[in-house]
């Protein structure tokens, strides 16, 4: 017997085949493939941390990608996506009798589905034993958009009705698409102050992180920095024993906090970063300074481009009505249908207070 050595794109490609996706692709390690290698690794692993996930995956990678911090980056990035798009739940969204859970772990969602408004189907969730809760006549129909997986009905054929007999879960479109309330972002903005204000006082908090309003919100990342001799409101993130910082909205007096409001408020279906961004958005506005998109035409669909992080609901949208798109200068990229541009730019304005920006093809 002769063995030899298989070579890496080899390999990648086979990884692709045992998980039912198309064929090879000169990007070897595109994000469909990643997500559905941590799909397939959420079922075995999870509940655990994201940093856990990502890093056993990672992992595993190891000579077949490129160096271990890169890819590490992207795994994160794409945990990120399947958190939005609903295959992987926090604990406040999972539904577990386990009183040692920790709230930052991940857990892997159930076989389910959702019906889209053409008809379409979004498969979400991990079958644990099998690398899809779908036989193999449907797997082969599906339609990947980077970590979403879209299922295209036949004519005449009723997919929701084939799925629930599968076994699979039904979600309500209208709770997975759900919106906030539309309001101005002056009543938005006011309604937190007030929240802000009712809070008792917080004392001093070390290693306290904030959002400068003043910065370009074209350079997300360099927004956060250290309180210094701040007064006034801002986004700001707090420390905790265990576990991510705490988002919230912090009333500071000369660099030190004086109150604090932790994200999420009550029981809400969005995450604690979903609830600032979307604050931030509202402050920008009233500053005068909105933030703002990039409107690209680039082949056959325009594309819209995205400085600053979307609320959930806002990216599972942009990721339901179009696909991610490779990103210019920007941190999110959507390539959105000719047919639908206009009523996402009025979701843009009306929800998120956002502004256009044309660019030139």
């Amino acid at each position: 017997m002769v063995i030899t050595a298989a070579a890496p794109q080899d390999v990648v490609n086979a990884v692709r085949r045992s998980l039912g996706l198309p064929g090879s692709i000169d990007d070897k390690f595109d994000d469909t493939l990643l997500a559905a290698i941590l799909r397939r690794a959420s079922g075995i692993l999870c509940p655990c941390s994201p940093a856990t996930l990502s890093g056993m995956v990672a992992a595993s990678l190891e000579g077949l990608a490129e160096s271990h911090d890169a890819i590490l980056k992207r795994l994160i990035a794409v945990i990120e996506n399947l958190m939005i798009d609903g295959d992987l739940l926090e604990l406040s969204h999972a539904t577990i009798d386990d009183p040692a859970a920790k709230g930052t772990w991940v857990f892997a969602a159930p076989p389910s589905f959702v019906e889209g408004p053409s008809g379409s189907v979004f498969v979400l969730g991990t079958a644990k034993d099998e690398i899809t809760p779908l036989p193999a006549s449907l797997s082969a129909r599906i339609v990947y958009r980077g970590p979403l997986r879209v299922l295209p009905p036949l004519p005449g054929e009723d997919l929701p009705a084939m799925l629930r007999e599968l076994g699979l879960l039904q979600l309500s479109r209208a709770t997975w698409l759900k919106l906030p309330k539309q309001q101005s972002a002056f009543d938005f903005r006011s309604a937190m102050l007030t929240r802000l204000a009712s809070q008792p006082a917080s004392g001093a908090i070390s290693d306290l992180s904030i959002l400068d309003p003043q910065w370009s919100a074209d350079y997300y990342a360099d927004r956060w920095r250290t309180p210094k001799s701040d007064t006034g409101e801002f986004i700001a993130r707090r420390p905790q024993a265990y576990g991510a910082p705490i988002w919230g909205y912090a009333t500071l007096a000369n660099g030190q906090a004086i109150k604090f409001l932790d994200f999420p408020i009550g029981n809400t279906p969005w995450r604690g970063c979903d609830v600032a961004w979307h604050l931030q958005m509202a402050i920008d506005t009233c500053r005068g300074k909105p933030q703002h998109y990039r409107l690209r035409h680039t082949g056959n669909e325009p594309c819209l481009d995205f400085f600053s992080p979307l609320p959930m609901w806002a990216h599972r949208r942009m990721m339901v009505v179009g696909s991610p798109a490779p990103r210019y200068k920007c941190l999110l990229s959507f390539s959105i249908p000719a047919q639908d541009l206009q009523s996402e730019l009025a979701f843009l304005q009306q929800h998120l207070w956002l502004t256009p920006h044309e660019a030139a093809a």
